[in-house]
């Protein structure tokens, strides 16, 4: 029968999703439209550079452009792995980032579970805006206010010690303090802005859970417990994710802004790295070896979080 109904000239089974979607194009016209600025950005600044990816298997010559430079494999890879600050590049990496898992990424998730129990609108407001300024202030700025309060002679903090009688400590060039100071400027300034997305899965909840809860004698622990937590855990992971994928990628701005060849110990990682022998030192291939490490590590490392997210919460990013 099917066949006699497409002899006869009815539409086929293609036709008809062909026109679904094309209705679907036509009511959506406008909004696809915004996608357009998005897609040619990722297309020109992340999918087209890509290209430049092989320098990272050649021995780089500006002269020579990317294609006629000679070939040297995996030459460089080598080399990094068996360079003597390989590991100390690893650990730095890791530790800031670690540090920056455990006590950056829960702090967004309270200061929205305490805006979302702040009912006066005249106070939560003035309080959320407080919040997200910092994120908009430049890191130049904000760097350059850490470096004048912790001088060692005429920054506030070593005035405030010194009045309690403790002798001035060197933050800047003692190798064991930069960790701290890195992640405390990393709460102070994105916490506010990364509260937003918490903030709008909060609002997402039904208040007929809360008003049951407390009927049957829930406490305030206990429904943030029960309730609110539940209720966002997808959200709470999908950015657990995108977090863990980025356990190897730190932003080099901040830490050259802070760091000082006196705390390289502690304060130098893989994108200053890449940085001072790629920008600096010009050597573009060896630098791009690094970076293509790097991202690869971060791709496996995405992918590995998202598949145990599955197994373990049912949630994840695809």
């Amino acid at each position: 029968m099917a066949d006699n109904t497409l002899a006869t000239g009815a539409p086929t089974p293609m036709k008809i999703r062909v026109n679904r979607g094309w209705k679907k194009f036509l009511r959506d016209r406008w909004l696809l439209l915004m996608m357009v600025p998005g897609i040619i950005y990722y297309v020109v600044f992340k999918f087209l550079p890509m290209y430049g990816v092989i320098i990272a298997f050649k021995k780089f010559n500006v002269y020579l452009g990317i294609l006629k430079s000679p070939w040297v494999g995996f030459k460089h890879f080598v080399n990094f792995f068996n360079a003597p600050y390989f590991w100390q590049l690893i650990r730095n990496t890791m530790l800031i980032n670690i540090y920056s898992l455990v006590f950056t990424f829960p702090m967004p998730i309270i200061l929205a579970i305490a805006f979302n129990e702040i009912y006066r609108a005249r106070l939560k407001k003035p309080l959320q805006s407080i919040t997200f300024l910092p994120h908009f202030i430049s890191t130049v700025v904000v760097t350059s206010l850490v470096l004048r309060f912790l001088a060692p002679t005429s920054g506030i903090v070593n005035k405030l010690l010194g009045y309690i009688g403790v002798e001035p400590v060197s933050f800047l060039t003692d190798p064991k303090y930069f960790r701290s100071i890195y992640i405390i400027m990393e709460v102070w300034k994105g916490v506010g802005w990364s509260s937003i997305l918490f903030i709008a899965a909060l609002s997402r909840i039904d208040t007929a859970l809360y008003e049951a809860a407390v009927v049957d004698g829930s406490s305030k622990l206990q429904q943030q417990w029960y309730i609110t937590l539940p209720s966002i855990i997808p959200t709470i992971v999908i950015m657990l994710i995108l977090r863990v994928g980025h356990l190897l990628d730190l932003g080099a701005q901040t830490i050259i802004l802070l760091y000082n060849p006196m705390i390289y110990e502690t304060a130098d990682v893989l994108s200053t790295f890449v940085y001072r022998r790629g920008i600096v030192n010009a050597d573009f291939s060896y630098a791009a070896a690094v970076d293509l490490f790097t991202s690869v590590i971060g791709f496996v490392l995405i992918i590995s979080s998202n598949k145990i997210s599955k197994m373990v919460t049912d949630s994840g990013l695809w």
